[in-house]
């Protein structure tokens, strides 16, 4: 999981395990060692890349799913040859949101393609596609033109899909996980698995797999009665998705209320429009516990522009408790 939720330990999983906290010790004191050898200190995402790295040849791994950090072409993980390249989506998030932007981020996160790699995009990319076309590959599934979602519809604690990839057919698959958005996800993520074996599925394989996903703070189901859901969005696109799945997968009973802190680089004004605050019953603005937190006090403000009356409770942990009560 990354960013991490609890523990740094998330970030690097082999077999369903968090990598030990001994293991984790030891590689990044064998890291430090190298660091004297190198012109320029390496970031904390690159010494935790380069760990991951070293756990999983030393555990033997023999497949690995690698998160690119922060676009693409010249990140930390593109070291590696993918057999399999996969972009969700194209969005605003690490950038700044001039000029012709759709087109440069999708050359960047283009540059995770090799000339073995097949490629799957998540979404439909539109006029974007000739940018991906034109990295050397193996060939390339988009999400609603070589696979196929049939159907995503509203099941009960989550998702049914129905799904073609160019090599196998899915029908009524569940999955326990919330908004329309998450059927995609299904879909890009059985394509990328069916390029990776170069075959389909077997079906039985599928929906055992699929019931168990877990996805920690994105959307999170965490109590019932009252209904209490966890969110770590943290751009426009994700805050909008947040309340899309809001309106069509829960009946609004009872109060609303909306609990949000951000971190500084965002847009507050923004932010609340794309989770469209206005429209809940109450807003409890908190300042998150990090060194780059905006002040709740700044989101209030941009809250009142808006004419919402937020509340100001600047303790997340107080936050959450004032909006139980």
């Amino acid at each position: 999981t990354s960013p991490n939720l609890e523990r740094i330990n998330e970030r690097i999983v082999w077999d369903g395990r968090w990598i030990p906290d001994e293991d984790l010790a030891r590689i990044l004191t064998l890291l430090r060692d190298v660091l004297p050898l190198m012109e320029q200190r390496p970031s904390r995402f690159e010494l935790l890349t380069a760990a991951a790295f070293v756990h999983f040849a030393e555990v033997g791994a023999e497949v690995a799913v690698v998160e690119v950090g922060l676009l693409g072409r010249f990140d930390a993980t593109n070291v590696i040859e993918a057999d399999v390249a996969v972009i969700t989506n194209i969005g605003k998030d690490h950038t700044d949101g001039v000029g012709d932007w759709r087109h440069k981020v999708a050359g960047e996160k283009a540059g995770i393609i090799k000339p073995t790699s097949r490629v799957v995009l998540g979404s439909s990319f539109g006029e974007l596609r000739s940018i991906v076309d034109a990295e050397p590959n193996s060939g390339v599934w988009e999400v609603g033109a070589e696979i196929e979602i049939a159907a995503n519809d509203l099941g009960v604690g989550g998702r049914v899909v129905s799904t073609t990839t160019p090599l196998g057919s899915y029908d009524d698959i569940f999955v326990p996980v919330f908004g329309e958005h998450q059927g995609q996800n299904v879909a890009t993520a059985l394509a990328a698995v069916d390029a990776f074996f170069d075959r389909p599925l077997d079906r039985d394989l599928v929906e055992a797999a699929l019931a168990e996903v877990e996805l920690p703070g994105r959307f999170e189901l965490v109590h019932r009665e009252p209904t209490v859901i966890l969110d770590g969005a943290h751009n426009p696109d994700g805050l909008a998705t947040v309340k899309r799945t809001l309106d069509s997968s829960f009946a609004r009973v009872g109060s609303w209320v909306l609990v949000v802190g951000f971190l500084d680089g965002k847009d507050p004004g923004e932010m609340l429009d794309a989770i469209d605050a206005a429209d809940f019953d109450a807003v409890i603005v908190c300042t998150p516990t990090w060194s780059r937190a905006i002040p709740a006090e700044t989101v209030a403000a941009a809250a009142s522009e808006r004419g919402i009356d937020a509340e100001i409770v600047a303790d997340p942990v107080e936050a959450f408790r004032r909006a139980r009560a």
